[in-house]
């Protein structure tokens, strides 16, 4: 579970990176500098989206296996 507790939180910091990023990028928009939008970008974000989805899933995971351990 150590391991496991590593690298979630591994994720939770390179996940904030790709959010502060994309954070970056959505404000720029929000002030007038328009990003060139292109099937890489969307596929990009698509892919962050479900890295974070995937993420809380495996937090849950080791959670739940926590719990039948202590049983």
């Amino acid at each position: 579970f150590k391991e496991a507790e590593l690298k979630l939180t591994e994720a939770d910091r390179l996940l904030a990176q790709a959010h502060n990023a994309q954070t970056d990028m959505l404000t720029k928009e929000a002030n007038g500098e328009h990003a060139q939008m292109c099937l890489l970008m969307v596929h990009a974000q698509d892919h962050v989206m479900t890295a974070i989805t995937f993420r809380d899933l495996a937090g849950e995971i080791v959670e739940l296996y926590k719990r039948i351990e202590d049983k």
